[in-house]
């Protein structure tokens, strides 16, 4: 993957942890990652808000009884079928 150069504000206290914690030559990594980490729950969150909802009772009759005992349910129907 390319890189480019990034400006960006941040709090001083920030850096200084930053800068006194993490060798000068990976501190651009572990912002990366960082960032890369916050983006990945920003979007996760994101996602559950969006998708609250979608099913439906109506939809999923299956689903009535609980989750719990609709899986219990498949389970039990592949055990006969499953080769040890």
């Amino acid at each position: 993957m390319s890189t480019v150069q990034a400006n960006f504000l941040i709090p001083e206290e920030l850096l200084a942890t930053l800068r006194a914690l993490v060798p000068r030559g990976k501190q651009s990594a572990v912002v990366a990652n960082a960032l890369k980490n916050e983006l990945l729950r920003i979007q996760f969150n994101k996602t559950i808000e969006e998708s609250f909802g979608a099913w439906e009772k109506e939809e999923h009759p299956e689903l009535q009884k609980g989750t719990e005992c609709f899986i219990r349910k498949l389970r039990a129907s592949t055990r006969a079928t499953r080769k040890n």
